[in-house]
Protein backbone atom coordinates (compact mmCIF):
# COMPACT_ATOMS: atom_id res chain seq x y z
CA UNK A 1 0.00 0.00 0.00
CA UNK A 2 1.08 3.56 -0.52
CA UNK A 3 2.53 5.48 2.39
CA UNK A 4 0.81 8.74 1.42
CA UNK A 5 -2.17 8.55 3.75
CA UNK A 6 -0.05 6.86 6.40
CA UNK A 7 2.38 9.78 6.11
CA UNK A 8 -0.58 12.10 6.44
CA UNK A 9 -1.58 10.30 9.62
CA UNK A 10 1.94 10.79 10.94
CA UNK A 11 1.69 14.44 10.00
CA UNK A 12 -1.50 14.66 12.03
CA UNK A 13 0.60 13.90 15.09
CA UNK A 14 2.15 17.29 14.51
CA UNK A 15 -0.91 19.12 13.25
CA UNK A 16 -0.81 21.69 16.04
CA UNK A 17 2.91 22.42 15.88
CA UNK A 18 4.10 25.98 15.31
CA UNK A 19 5.59 26.82 11.94
CA UNK A 20 9.22 26.68 13.08
CA UNK A 21 8.77 23.13 14.36
CA UNK A 22 6.69 21.93 11.44
CA UNK A 23 9.29 23.12 8.96
CA UNK A 24 11.87 20.89 10.60
CA UNK A 25 9.68 17.80 10.88
CA UNK A 26 10.68 15.05 8.43
CA UNK A 27 7.28 13.36 8.87
CA UNK A 28 5.78 16.19 6.85
CA UNK A 29 8.16 15.84 3.91
CA UNK A 30 5.57 14.02 1.79
CA UNK A 31 2.73 16.39 2.62
CA UNK A 32 1.64 18.67 -0.23
CA UNK A 33 2.61 22.33 0.20
CA UNK A 34 -0.20 24.76 0.78
CA UNK A 35 -1.25 26.55 -2.37
CA UNK A 36 -2.28 29.46 -0.19
CA UNK A 37 -2.14 30.18 3.51
CA UNK A 38 -5.13 28.60 5.26
CA UNK A 39 -4.51 30.69 8.35
CA UNK A 40 -2.55 33.76 9.26
CA UNK A 41 0.41 32.51 11.25
CA UNK A 42 2.19 34.84 13.62
CA UNK A 43 5.91 34.95 14.22
CA UNK A 44 7.45 31.55 13.52
CA UNK A 45 7.01 29.31 16.53
CA UNK A 46 4.23 31.36 18.13
CA UNK A 47 0.48 31.50 17.65
CA UNK A 48 -0.89 34.59 15.90
CA UNK A 49 -3.59 34.80 18.56
CA UNK A 50 -3.00 35.10 22.29
CA UNK A 51 -3.89 31.62 23.60
CA UNK A 52 -5.73 33.03 26.60
CA UNK A 53 -8.06 34.86 24.21
CA UNK A 54 -8.92 31.79 22.16
CA UNK A 55 -12.51 30.65 22.29
CA UNK A 56 -13.52 27.95 19.84
CA UNK A 57 -17.17 27.36 19.06
CA UNK A 58 -18.13 24.19 17.20
CA UNK A 59 -20.46 24.70 14.23
CA UNK A 60 -24.11 24.61 15.19
CA UNK A 61 -25.79 21.26 14.40
CA UNK A 62 -28.02 21.43 11.36
CA UNK A 63 -30.81 19.03 12.28
CA UNK A 64 -34.13 19.67 14.03
CA UNK A 65 -33.29 17.89 17.30
CA UNK A 66 -31.55 19.14 20.41
CA UNK A 67 -28.60 16.93 21.30
CA UNK A 68 -28.00 15.03 24.52
CA UNK A 69 -24.76 13.40 25.66
CA UNK A 70 -23.87 10.77 28.23
CA UNK A 71 -20.50 9.15 28.92
CA UNK A 72 -20.23 5.37 29.31
CA UNK A 73 -17.43 3.29 30.82
CA UNK A 74 -17.52 -0.20 29.31
CA UNK A 75 -15.44 -3.21 30.39
CA UNK A 76 -15.02 -6.29 28.18
CA UNK A 77 -14.51 -9.10 30.69
CA UNK A 78 -13.97 -11.59 27.85
CA UNK A 79 -11.07 -9.76 26.21
CA UNK A 80 -7.75 -8.70 27.74
CA UNK A 81 -6.43 -5.34 26.64
CA UNK A 82 -4.57 -5.99 23.36
CA UNK A 83 -1.88 -3.38 24.03
CA UNK A 84 -1.35 -3.60 27.80
CA UNK A 85 -2.40 -7.13 28.88
CA UNK A 86 -1.27 -6.43 32.44
CA UNK A 87 -4.03 -3.81 32.66
CA UNK A 88 -6.64 -6.58 32.64
CA UNK A 89 -9.87 -6.51 30.61
CA UNK A 90 -10.28 -4.11 27.70
CA UNK A 91 -11.87 -0.89 28.96
CA UNK A 92 -13.40 1.78 26.77
CA UNK A 93 -14.87 5.22 27.23
CA UNK A 94 -17.77 6.01 24.90
CA UNK A 95 -19.67 9.26 24.40
CA UNK A 96 -23.32 8.63 23.57
CA UNK A 97 -25.01 11.39 21.56
CA UNK A 98 -28.76 11.26 21.03
CA UNK A 99 -31.79 13.32 19.98
CA UNK A 100 -32.98 15.10 23.11
CA UNK A 101 -35.65 17.36 24.52
CA UNK A 102 -34.38 20.94 24.37
CA UNK A 103 -33.45 22.65 27.61
CA UNK A 104 -33.37 19.52 29.78
CA UNK A 105 -29.62 19.19 30.48
CA UNK A 106 -26.50 21.22 31.13
CA UNK A 107 -23.61 22.21 28.84
CA UNK A 108 -21.45 19.23 27.85
CA UNK A 109 -17.71 19.95 28.17
CA UNK A 110 -15.50 19.24 25.16
CA UNK A 111 -12.99 17.10 27.06
CA UNK A 112 -11.43 16.71 30.51
CA UNK A 113 -8.64 19.09 31.57
CA UNK A 114 -6.10 16.28 31.93
CA UNK A 115 -6.91 14.84 28.48
CA UNK A 116 -6.69 18.35 27.02
CA UNK A 117 -3.29 18.92 28.63
CA UNK A 118 -1.97 15.60 27.29
CA UNK A 119 -3.32 16.44 23.83
CA UNK A 120 -1.60 19.83 23.76
CA UNK A 121 1.65 18.47 25.20
CA UNK A 122 1.71 15.68 22.59
CA UNK A 123 1.09 18.03 19.68
CA UNK A 124 3.27 20.92 20.89
CA UNK A 125 6.54 19.92 22.59
CA UNK A 126 7.24 22.62 25.15
CA UNK A 127 3.55 23.53 25.09
CA UNK A 128 2.57 26.80 26.77
CA UNK A 129 -1.02 26.98 25.53
CA UNK A 130 -3.41 26.71 28.50
CA UNK A 131 -5.81 23.77 28.60
CA UNK A 132 -8.70 26.24 28.62
CA UNK A 133 -8.08 26.80 24.91
CA UNK A 134 -9.51 23.29 24.50
CA UNK A 135 -11.76 22.75 27.52
CA UNK A 136 -13.62 26.04 27.05
CA UNK A 137 -14.76 24.98 23.57
CA UNK A 138 -18.43 25.72 22.96
CA UNK A 139 -20.27 22.49 22.22
CA UNK A 140 -23.97 22.08 21.43
CA UNK A 141 -24.73 18.89 23.34
CA UNK A 142 -26.40 18.90 26.76
CA UNK A 143 -25.20 16.52 29.46
CA UNK A 144 -27.91 14.24 30.88
CA UNK A 145 -30.63 15.72 28.67
CA UNK A 146 -33.92 13.84 28.50
CA UNK A 147 -34.22 11.76 25.33
CA UNK A 148 -36.61 12.62 22.56
CA UNK A 149 -39.26 9.97 21.91
CA UNK A 150 -38.73 7.46 19.14
CA UNK A 151 -36.24 4.89 17.87
CA UNK A 152 -33.28 5.96 15.81
CA UNK A 153 -30.49 4.43 13.72
CA UNK A 154 -27.18 3.95 15.55
CA UNK A 155 -23.85 5.17 14.18
CA UNK A 156 -20.56 3.93 15.65
CA UNK A 157 -17.81 6.56 15.29
CA UNK A 158 -14.08 5.82 15.54
CA UNK A 159 -11.41 8.59 15.59
CA UNK A 160 -7.99 8.58 13.96
CA UNK A 161 -4.92 6.99 15.50
CA UNK A 162 -3.49 9.23 18.27
CA UNK A 163 -6.69 11.31 18.09
CA UNK A 164 -9.04 11.46 21.08
CA UNK A 165 -12.69 10.75 20.41
CA UNK A 166 -13.46 14.43 20.90
CA UNK A 167 -11.87 15.14 17.51
CA UNK A 168 -15.17 13.97 15.94
CA UNK A 169 -17.48 15.86 18.32
CA UNK A 170 -18.92 18.17 15.66
CA UNK A 171 -19.80 15.24 13.40
CA UNK A 172 -21.38 13.34 16.30
CA UNK A 173 -23.46 16.33 17.37
CA UNK A 174 -24.68 16.99 13.85
CA UNK A 175 -25.69 13.37 13.22
CA UNK A 176 -27.64 13.29 16.48
CA UNK A 177 -29.41 16.53 15.63
CA UNK A 178 -30.52 14.86 12.39
CA UNK A 179 -32.05 11.87 14.19
CA UNK A 180 -29.27 9.39 15.00
CA UNK A 181 -27.90 7.87 18.16
CA UNK A 182 -24.11 8.06 17.98
CA UNK A 183 -21.58 6.03 19.95
CA UNK A 184 -18.25 7.90 19.78
CA UNK A 185 -15.51 5.51 20.93
CA UNK A 186 -12.13 6.22 22.54
CA UNK A 187 -9.77 3.33 21.77
CA UNK A 188 -7.72 3.09 24.95
CA UNK A 189 -3.92 3.44 24.67
CA UNK A 190 -4.31 4.56 21.02
CA UNK A 191 -4.80 8.28 21.58
CA UNK A 192 -3.17 11.14 23.46
CA UNK A 193 -5.21 10.50 26.59
CA UNK A 194 -8.42 8.83 27.78
CA UNK A 195 -9.90 9.86 31.12
CA UNK A 196 -11.73 7.19 33.14
CA UNK A 197 -14.28 7.61 35.94
CA UNK A 198 -11.61 7.12 38.64
CA UNK A 199 -9.90 10.28 37.34
CA UNK A 200 -6.97 8.47 35.75
CA UNK A 201 -6.06 9.54 32.21
CA UNK A 202 -4.32 6.75 30.31
CA UNK A 203 -1.65 7.67 27.74
CA UNK A 204 -0.95 6.61 24.16
CA UNK A 205 1.05 3.42 24.65
CA UNK A 206 0.86 2.54 20.94
CA UNK A 207 2.05 5.88 19.57
CA UNK A 208 5.15 5.22 17.48
CA UNK A 209 4.87 1.44 17.91
CA UNK A 210 3.23 0.48 14.62
CA UNK A 211 6.07 -0.23 12.21
CA UNK A 212 4.65 -2.69 9.68
CA UNK A 213 1.54 -3.10 7.52
CA UNK A 214 0.65 -6.14 9.63
CA UNK A 215 0.77 -4.03 12.79
CA UNK A 216 -1.55 -1.43 11.28
CA UNK A 217 -3.94 -4.15 10.15
CA UNK A 218 -3.89 -5.52 13.70
CA UNK A 219 -4.86 -2.12 15.03
CA UNK A 220 -7.81 -1.91 12.64
CA UNK A 221 -9.00 -5.41 13.54
CA UNK A 222 -8.74 -4.54 17.22
CA UNK A 223 -10.86 -1.45 16.65
CA UNK A 224 -13.45 -3.58 14.85
CA UNK A 225 -13.59 -5.76 17.97
CA UNK A 226 -14.02 -2.63 20.10
CA UNK A 227 -16.91 -1.53 17.89
CA UNK A 228 -18.62 -4.92 18.06
CA UNK A 229 -18.23 -5.00 21.85
CA UNK A 230 -19.79 -1.55 22.16
CA UNK A 231 -22.63 -2.73 19.97
CA UNK A 232 -23.06 -5.83 22.17
CA UNK A 233 -23.30 -3.64 25.25
CA UNK A 234 -25.75 -1.16 23.77
CA UNK A 235 -28.14 -3.84 22.47
CA UNK A 236 -27.81 -6.40 25.28
CA UNK A 237 -30.97 -7.92 26.72
CA UNK A 238 -32.33 -7.58 29.30
CA UNK A 239 -29.70 -5.24 30.75
CA UNK A 240 -28.09 -2.92 28.19
CA UNK A 241 -25.17 -0.76 29.29
CA UNK A 242 -26.92 2.51 28.43
CA UNK A 243 -30.12 3.58 30.15
CA UNK A 244 -31.55 4.99 26.91
CA UNK A 245 -30.77 1.98 24.75
CA UNK A 246 -34.46 1.73 23.90
CA UNK A 247 -33.81 4.66 21.51
CA UNK A 248 -31.65 2.43 19.30
CA UNK A 249 -33.17 0.65 16.32
CA UNK A 250 -31.01 -2.50 16.17
CA UNK A 251 -31.99 -3.07 12.54
CA UNK A 252 -30.37 0.19 11.38
CA UNK A 253 -26.69 0.38 12.34
CA UNK A 254 -23.77 2.01 10.55
CA UNK A 255 -20.15 2.88 11.25
CA UNK A 256 -17.88 5.73 10.25
CA UNK A 257 -14.43 6.87 11.23
CA UNK A 258 -11.49 9.09 10.43
CA UNK A 259 -8.06 7.78 9.38
CA UNK A 260 -7.46 4.51 11.29
CA UNK A 261 -11.06 4.75 12.47
CA UNK A 262 -12.21 4.87 8.86
CA UNK A 263 -9.93 2.00 7.94
CA UNK A 264 -11.43 -0.03 10.80
CA UNK A 265 -14.85 0.12 9.16
CA UNK A 266 -13.72 -2.51 6.64
CA UNK A 267 -12.95 -5.31 9.17
CA UNK A 268 -16.01 -4.23 11.17
CA UNK A 269 -18.28 -4.65 8.15
CA UNK A 270 -16.61 -7.97 7.32
CA UNK A 271 -16.99 -9.46 10.79
CA UNK A 272 -20.21 -7.99 12.19
CA UNK A 273 -23.44 -8.62 10.29
CA UNK A 274 -25.26 -6.04 12.42
CA UNK A 275 -23.24 -3.17 10.89
CA UNK A 276 -24.93 -2.47 7.57
CA UNK A 277 -23.07 0.48 6.05
CA UNK A 278 -19.72 2.23 6.45
CA UNK A 279 -17.86 5.49 5.78
CA UNK A 280 -14.09 5.88 5.63
CA UNK A 281 -12.89 9.46 6.15
CA UNK A 282 -9.38 9.62 4.69
CA UNK A 283 -8.08 6.34 6.12
CA UNK A 284 -5.69 4.01 4.27
CA UNK A 285 -7.25 0.55 4.30
CA UNK A 286 -4.80 -1.62 6.21
CA UNK A 287 -7.35 -4.41 5.78
CA UNK A 288 -8.33 -4.05 2.13
CA UNK A 289 -11.69 -5.11 0.76
CA UNK A 290 -11.31 -8.75 -0.36
CA UNK A 291 -12.21 -9.97 -3.83
CA UNK A 292 -15.32 -11.54 -2.28
CA UNK A 293 -16.55 -8.08 -1.29
CA UNK A 294 -18.21 -6.95 1.92
CA UNK A 295 -21.53 -8.70 1.55
CA UNK A 296 -23.05 -6.04 -0.66
CA UNK A 297 -22.96 -3.46 2.14
CA UNK A 298 -22.96 0.22 1.08
CA UNK A 299 -19.62 2.00 1.52
CA UNK A 300 -18.39 5.56 1.00
CA UNK A 301 -14.83 6.87 0.98
CA UNK A 302 -14.12 10.59 1.42
CA UNK A 303 -10.54 11.80 1.14
CA UNK A 304 -8.21 14.71 0.59
CA UNK A 305 -6.39 15.15 -2.74
CA UNK A 306 -2.98 13.51 -2.84
CA UNK A 307 0.04 15.21 -4.41
CA UNK A 308 0.73 14.95 -8.13
CA UNK A 309 -2.58 13.20 -8.75
CA UNK A 310 -1.53 10.10 -6.84
CA UNK A 311 -4.10 7.71 -5.40
CA UNK A 312 -3.92 5.56 -2.31
CA UNK A 313 -3.32 2.04 -3.61
CA UNK A 314 -5.36 0.53 -0.77
CA UNK A 315 -8.32 2.51 -2.11
CA UNK A 316 -7.68 1.67 -5.75
CA UNK A 317 -7.32 -2.02 -4.87
CA UNK A 318 -10.46 -2.04 -2.74
CA UNK A 319 -12.69 0.05 -5.01
CA UNK A 320 -13.52 -2.66 -7.62
CA UNK A 321 -14.14 -5.21 -4.84
CA UNK A 322 -16.84 -3.13 -3.17
CA UNK A 323 -19.91 -5.10 -4.20
CA UNK A 324 -22.72 -2.81 -3.07
CA UNK A 325 -23.67 0.85 -3.42
CA UNK A 326 -20.42 2.85 -3.31
CA UNK A 327 -18.99 6.34 -3.65
CA UNK A 328 -15.44 7.73 -3.64
CA UNK A 329 -15.33 11.47 -3.02
CA UNK A 330 -12.35 13.83 -2.95
CA UNK A 331 -12.70 17.24 -1.28
CA UNK A 332 -10.48 19.89 -2.89
CA UNK A 333 -8.49 22.09 -0.52
CA UNK A 334 -8.49 19.62 2.36
CA UNK A 335 -5.70 17.76 4.14
CA UNK A 336 -5.78 14.75 6.45
CA UNK A 337 -7.15 16.45 9.62
CA UNK A 338 -9.74 18.50 7.68
CA UNK A 339 -12.51 15.99 8.44
CA UNK A 340 -12.16 16.55 12.21
CA UNK A 341 -12.60 19.41 14.68
CA UNK A 342 -8.89 20.10 15.04
CA UNK A 343 -8.47 22.66 12.22
CA UNK A 344 -10.93 24.88 14.11
CA UNK A 345 -8.31 25.20 16.86
CA UNK A 346 -5.51 25.87 14.38
CA UNK A 347 -7.49 28.66 12.77
CA UNK A 348 -8.40 30.13 16.15
CA UNK A 349 -4.75 30.10 17.26
CA UNK A 350 -3.46 31.37 13.93
CA UNK A 351 -1.30 28.26 13.47
CA UNK A 352 -0.54 26.86 10.01
CA UNK A 353 -2.21 23.72 8.70
CA UNK A 354 -0.04 22.54 5.84
CA UNK A 355 -1.94 21.56 2.71
CA UNK A 356 -5.35 22.91 3.70
CA UNK A 357 -6.66 25.86 1.70
CA UNK A 358 -10.33 25.47 2.59
CA UNK A 359 -11.70 27.12 5.77
CA UNK A 360 -12.03 24.69 8.66
CA UNK A 361 -15.75 25.33 9.00
CA UNK A 362 -16.35 24.67 5.31
CA UNK A 363 -14.48 21.37 5.49
CA UNK A 364 -16.54 20.32 8.51
CA UNK A 365 -19.77 21.43 6.85
CA UNK A 366 -19.07 19.26 3.81
CA UNK A 367 -18.03 16.31 5.96
CA UNK A 368 -21.21 16.50 8.00
CA UNK A 369 -23.44 17.00 4.96
CA UNK A 370 -22.12 14.03 2.96
CA UNK A 371 -21.82 11.62 5.90
CA UNK A 372 -25.39 12.42 6.96
CA UNK A 373 -26.62 12.09 3.38
CA UNK A 374 -25.02 8.64 3.13
CA UNK A 375 -26.66 7.36 6.29
CA UNK A 376 -29.99 9.05 5.48
CA UNK A 377 -29.98 7.13 2.21
CA UNK A 378 -28.71 3.80 3.50
CA UNK A 379 -30.35 3.59 6.94
CA UNK A 380 -33.45 5.76 6.51
CA UNK A 381 -34.19 5.19 2.83
CA UNK A 382 -34.39 8.93 2.07
CA UNK A 383 -33.24 9.86 -1.43
CA UNK A 384 -30.09 12.02 -1.49
CA UNK A 385 -29.44 13.71 -4.85
CA UNK A 386 -26.12 15.19 -3.66
CA UNK A 387 -24.72 11.64 -3.72
CA UNK A 388 -25.54 11.24 -7.42
CA UNK A 389 -22.68 13.43 -8.65
CA UNK A 390 -21.05 16.87 -8.52
CA UNK A 391 -23.22 19.84 -7.57
CA UNK A 392 -22.90 23.58 -8.10
CA UNK A 393 -23.50 24.11 -4.38
CA UNK A 394 -20.49 22.00 -3.42
CA UNK A 395 -17.88 22.54 -6.14
CA UNK A 396 -15.10 21.26 -3.86
CA UNK A 397 -16.48 17.72 -3.92
CA UNK A 398 -15.31 15.52 -6.78
CA UNK A 399 -16.61 12.04 -7.60
CA UNK A 400 -14.33 9.14 -8.56
CA UNK A 401 -15.73 6.97 -11.33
Amino acid sequence: MTGIRRTAAAAALLLALPLSVVAAAPALAASPPAAAAATSPGTAGTPATTPAAVHVELPRPTGPHAVGREILHLVDQDRPDPWVPSAGPRQLMVSMYYPAKAGTGGPAPYMTPEAARMLLDAKLPGNTIPTEAITATRTWAESDARPAPGRYPLILLSPGFTMPRTSLTSLAEDLSSRGYVVALIDHTYENTGTTFPDGQTLPCVMCGQLKTPEAWAGLDRSRAKDASFVLDQLTAHPHPAWRYSRMIDPDRIGMAGHSAGGAATVPALLTDDRIQAGVDLDGSMDVTVPASGIGGKPFMMIGHPLPDGEEDTSWTESWPNLDGWKRWLTVAGTNHPSFTDFPLFLDALGLPDTGRTIPARRALSLTREYVAAFFDLQLKGVDQPILDGPTAENPEVGFHS
